[in-house]
C-alpha cells in the first residue's frame, strides 16, 4: 500500500475524524442544490418508439446531476466558529486554528459552499503552512555525520532509530547505532533487533553506563570505520526531570569536545498522540539540544493530527518524517500536500 494511501486510511480510523467533522459542518442547515425547472420543448412529430431507452440529452444530463448535487451552506459568521472549534478540538491550537479560518473566509462570506470545497479550501490552508518546514534529513559530506536523537519516554524514538538506520543503510550509506539509552535494557536489545534485520553495527554499554562517554567513543568507532551517519539514541526523558535534562545537555557538551560542528543534526521525536503536550517538548529540547528537526509518530493513534500544523505554525522546524505504524515502510518522508489532503478526507 502506498504510503500516502495508509496515511489517509489511519488518519480516519478514529471516531472523531476531522474530514466528518466537516460534512457535519456543512449540512448542519444546508439545503440540497436544485435546479431551476426545464418548460417542456413543443411536442416533435410522431416517431417509432426505440427498442432501447434513449440516452437523456445534455440539459437531461445537467439536471439530473444537480439533483444529486452535494448540499451547501452559506459561510457565515456561525459557520466559521464551528470550523475554528472544530480545528481547536483536532489540536490545531488556537492561533493556527483562528488564522486559517481568517483565510478561508477571506473573500468568501456569504458564498454557499460544500463539504468538498470547504475540505479543499482547509487542506490548501494547512499544505501552505507545511510545505516551508517539508523537507528530508539533510546529508552533509562530513563523515561521519552525527544524528541526535531525543525526545520523552514512548515517543517511538528507538523505532524510528531503526527505520531510518534501515532505509540510510538501503539507500547505501555506511551506518553506526550507538544504543545511548543505557538504562532501559529493552531499548538497547531493540535496537539490536532493527541493528541486526538492517545489517547495521550497534554499539552498546554496560547497564547504568554513562551515555555520555558511550557517544563519545560511538564517535571514535565511526570515524575509524569511515561510517557516513552516527545515529545516537538517548533516553526518554520528561521535560519536567531536570537531572534528566542536563545529562541530555552532558552529552552534546561531550560530543562536541569530539567534533565542534556536531551533533549535525538533533531529531526530536514526537508522539502525535499527545496533542499539544507537543508543543512544550520542542520548547524544552530546544534549549537543551539545539533541536534541529522534528519526526513525528503514531499518526494512526489519534483523530487529532492538527498538532502538527500547530508546531509548524509557531516553530517553523523543518519536519523530516511522519511515522503510521510499526512496519519498515510505516515512516516516510514528510510531504505537505499529501498530509493536508490525508488530515481533511480527501484523495490524492
Amino acid at each position: 500500500m502506498a504510503f500516502f494511501s495508509k496515511l489517509r486510511e489511519r488518519l480516519t480510523r478514529s471516531s472523531s475524524k476531522i474530514g466528518a467533522g466537516l460534512d457535519d459542518i456543512v449540512s448542519e442547515g444546508a439545503e440540497p442544490e436544485s435546479a431551476a425547472p426545464v418548460q417542456p420543448a413543443a411536442p416533435a412529430p410522431q416517431a417509432p418508439i426505440p427498442d432501447t431507452p434513449a440516452k437523456p440529452g445534455l440539459f437531461g444530463r445537467i439536471f439530473g446531476q444537480a439533483a444529486t448535487a452535494e448540499p451547501r451552506r452559506e459561510l457565515d459568521d456561525e459557520m466559521l466558529e464551528q470550523l475554528e472549534e472544530m480545528l481547536i478540538q483536532a489540536d490545531m491550537g488556537v492561533e493556527t486554528a483562528l488564522r486559517v479560518t481568517a483565510n478561508i473566509a477571506e473573500g468568501r462570506m456569504g458564498r454557499r459552499i460544500s463539504s468538498t470545497e470547504l475540505k479543499e479550501l482547509l487542506a490548501e490552508e494547512i499544505a501552505r503552512i507545511m510545505t516551508p518546514v517539508a523537507k528530508p534529513l539533510p546529508l552533509y559530506p562530513k563523515r561521519p555525520q552525527v544524528v541526535l536523537v531525543v525526545g520523552v519516554n514512548g515517543s517511538g524514538k528507538t523505532t524510528t532509530i531503526g527505520k531510518l538506520a534501515s532505509q540510510f543503510k538501503a539507500a547505501g550509506k555506511k551506518v553506526v547505532i550507538a544504543a545511548g539509552d543505557t538504562f532501559r535494557a529493552a531499548a538497547v536489545e531493540q535496537l539490536q533487533v532493527w541493528g541486526s534485520r538492517a545489517g547495521v553495527p550497534v554499539m552498546t554499554a554496560p547497564e547504568g553506563a554513562d551515555p555520555a562517554s558511550l557517544a563519545f567513543d560511538a564517535m571514535v568507532r565511526a570515524e575509524a570505520e569511515g561510517a557516513d551517519l552516527l545515529m545516537i539514541d538517548t533516553a526518554g526523558r520528561l521535560q519536567n526531570r531536570q537531572d534528566l535534562m542536563e545529562e541530555l545537555a552532558k552529552i552534546v557538551r561531550v560530543i562536541r569536545k569530539k567534533d565542534p560542528s556536531a551533533p549535525h543534526n538533533t531529531l526530536l521525536v514526537l508522539d502525535a498522540t499527545t496533542g499539544q503536550n507537543a508543543l512544550s517538548q520542542v520548547e524544552t529540547f530546544r534549549k537543551l539540544a539545539d533541536v534541529s528537526g522534528l519526526v513525528m509518530t503514531k499518526l494512526d493513534g489519534t483523530a487529532r493530527g492538527g498538532v502538527l500544523v500547530a508546531l509548524a505554525d509557531r516553530f517553523g522546524l523543518p519536519i523530516h518524517a511522519i511515522g503510521v505504524g510499526e512496519q519498515i515502510d510505516d515512516l516516510d518522508a514528510f510531504d505537505a500536500r499529501d498530509f493536508a489532503r490525508a488530515l481533511v478526507g480527501l484523495g490524492d
